[in-house]
Order: structure tokens, then C-alpha cells, then sequence
């Protein structure tokens, strides 16, 4: 399993960084309790898997993760170009809403610009900027791996802190073993 979480980890740090945000409409809303999923831009920039996000707050998933109590929101990435038989991970989490000051502090705006250049069109505090926009922070709490399609995939979860502890230099490695072993 232990190869499950890098892999998991390795997926989430890929060059693509875009997943499929999930969230829950609050109960308010005419649409009270239907999910809502779209595409959406991250970094992984925290050594424990953690994902960086900017929100804005005409971003429906913003506002519905403002509205959740829990502010729980997850994020699904797959490989790319998307086929049953490639992996993919779903992460379930809660979402931080950060000053814009620990973010320039802790290097997380030059890291998700370094994934996002274009994201330098909307950054927090920008007063050029084209929406209003805050810095947030992703913390997983439940990791879901599925490794491909079929019975010789790993299909489950993945403990937490194997994949806190995973790298994702290690991920090329095991990687190409995986891909050994299979062939």
C-alpha cells in the first residue's frame, strides 16, 4: 500500500495540477444537498500532500464551501488523457482560508504561479486583479486510489499519513517499476 501512496501522491503532483473539485450546495440554496463538481486549478505545495487553491468568491465552489460548516469540499485527479484504465485518486478534505501574507511568507505564491502562470491574472491582493481572491489551503483527510480498470488494480483507500509521508520524487521510481512489473 505503502506504493499506492506514492503513486497517489506522485498523480496529485503531476504537471497537470487541474482536478475535479466536488461540493455540496448549503441548505439555503434552491439546490439544498445536490453536489456540484467542475474543474479546478491547484498546487501541491506542502510537503504533506496538502493542496494550495485560490478561491474566489463569485466561485460557486467557494461559496459553498463558505456555507458548509465544515468548509469540506474534495478533489479528484486523473491521469492524463483520462481512461478507465489509468489511475486516479479522489481526495476528501476541508478547505483553510489563508492571509495573503502567510502565503507570500510560505513560498505558496511563487509555487502555484510556478504550476499556473496564468493565474497571475487573479491572485490575491491584486488590485488590478480580475475578481476578488483569497488564498486557501486543502487538507485531505480521506484518500480514495483507483489504480486502473479490471482486478489487477489497486482499488481502495489509502491511509492518510502513508500518503502524508509519500513523496512525490519518489513517484518516477516506483513508477517505472510498477510499469515493469506489469509488462
Amino acid at each position: 500500500i505503502r506504493l499506492v501512496a506514492i503513486l497517489a501522491r506522485g498523480l496529485v503532483a503531476s504537471s497537470q495540477a487541474i482536478g475535479v473539485m466536488a461540493t455540496i450546495f448549503p441548505p439555503n440554496s434552491s439546490l439544498s444537498g445536490e453536489p456540484f463538481a467542475l474543474q479546478e486549478y491547484y498546487a501541491s505545495c506542502y510537503a504533506n500532500g496538502s493542496l494550495s487553491l485560490i478561491t474566489l468568491p463569485i466561485s460557486r465552489h467557494t461559496r459553498n464551501i463558505m456555507h458548509s460548516p465544515s468548509h469540506s469540499a474534495s478533489i479528484t485527479v486523473g491521469s492524463s488523457p483520462p481512461t478507465a484504465s489509468r489511475a486516479r485518486v479522489s481526495l476528501m478534505g476541508t478547505v483553510t482560508f489563508l492571509d495573503s501574507r502567510f502565503a507570500v511568507e510560505e513560498g505558496i505564491r511563487d509555487c502555484y504561479l510556478e504550476r499556473h502562470p496564468d493565474a497571475r491574472w487573479w491572485l490575491p491582493d491584486d488590485p488590478d486583479a480580475a475578481h476578488m481572491a483569497s488564498w486557501a489551503r486543502f487538507d485531505p483527510h480521506s484518500i480514495f486510489f483507483v489504480g486502473g480498470f479490471g482486478d489487477k488494480h489497486y482499488i481502495g483507500d489509502v491511509p492518510l499519513e502513508l500518503y502524508q509521508d509519500a513523496r512525490p520524487s519518489e513517484f518516477l521510481t516506483v513508477a517505472g517499476r510498477v510499469k515493469v512489473q506489469t509488462a
